[in-house]
């Protein structure tokens, strides 16, 4: 019954609307790279008008410029917006993903503070302007390497996991350890403070707030100093190796226009998540 339900929307599924999602959510066509470059172009630029915008001395000079290139950059994003809802088979799962979200957080904070103009919502409007910045975030689309970093973060999410665990143990037992040797009145005024300092030292970063004074505890701090450079780089190792068995697979830039998934091989002709066809045919 639901292949048959399946079969009936593909068959009602209209031409224009497969190339239409062939042009916005793949980069392998001429049509795909050009609308992907000109979208790139559009975030770059709309991005430095937020920016410029909290530049007070630009700010105050080229104020009307900078709204009517809001405006602008906001309607582009909006018309984009509306067409990838409109060539998608399931909306819902282009509104509640990832770029979807992104997406539209792009533009949202535009339109409230068209709705919200009086004086008590200011400070209200400082906070969505600053929403605008997530456009940053429509970058990553456009960036082939990251999908393959995100996959890779994915596969090795339980062994990070895993590692965290450990250094985990291990700054608590440092920092009980460090409380025991040092003491309130050098510092270590309680486990979680020590806790703390073993965090800071193993990862290098060294405020100096607190620091052991004793012979014992400057030992144990240097043990916990060498650990941490060779504790920093065990997730990268992790990733790294992960990297390296994503990017031995040839995936292009097709996203299912049903479920809305990519990661799919150059050769796929359905969709490894949901079984519907990748392209028209």
């Amino acid at each position: 019954m639901n292949m048959e339900i399946r079969n009936n929307e593909k068959k009602a599924y209209p031409s224009w609307k497969w190339k239409l999602h062939e042009t916005i959510f793949e980069a392998d066509t001429f049509q795909g790279k050009l609308f992907d470059i000109i979208l790139l172009i559009c975030i770059v630029l709309s991005v430095i008008i937020v920016m410029l915008d909290s530049v007070n001395s630009i700010s105050m000079v080229t104020r009307e410029y900078l709204i009517i290139g809001e405006y602008i950059f906001t309607g582009l994003f909006t018309i984009e917006y509306i067409l990838r809802i409109i060539c998608v088979q399931r909306p819902s799962k282009y509104i509640f993903s990832f770029y979807g979200l992104i997406d539209l957080l792009a533009i949202l904070p535009t339109y409230i503070g068209l709705i919200f103009t009086g004086g008590q919502y200011f400070l209200v409007l400082r906070i969505l302007r600053l929403l605008r910045v997530f456009r940053v975030l429509k970058l990553v689309q456009f960036i082939g390497a990251s999908k393959i970093l995100a996959s890779s973060i994915k596969q090795s999410l339980y062994k990070i996991t895993v590692f965290l665990e450990v250094v985990l143990i291990i700054v608590i037992i440092s920092g009980a350890v460090m409380y025991l040797v040092e003491g309130p009145e050098r510092g270590f005024s309680s486990i979680p403070r020590s806790i703390y300092w073993a965090i800071v030292t193993m990862t290098t970063v060294g405020y100096g707030d607190i620091a052991p004074t004793t012979v014992l505890g400057q030992f144990i701090a240097s043990i916990i100093m060498l650990t941490g450079y060779a504790i920093i780089a065990v997730p990268t190792g992790i990733i790294t190796v992960e990297m390296v068995k994503t990017s031995s697979i040839r995936i292009n830039t097709q996203v299912c226009n049903y479920c809305h998934k990519g990661g799919h091989e150059n050769d796929a002709i359905f969709c490894r998540f949901c079984g519907n066809r990748l392209k028209e045919g």
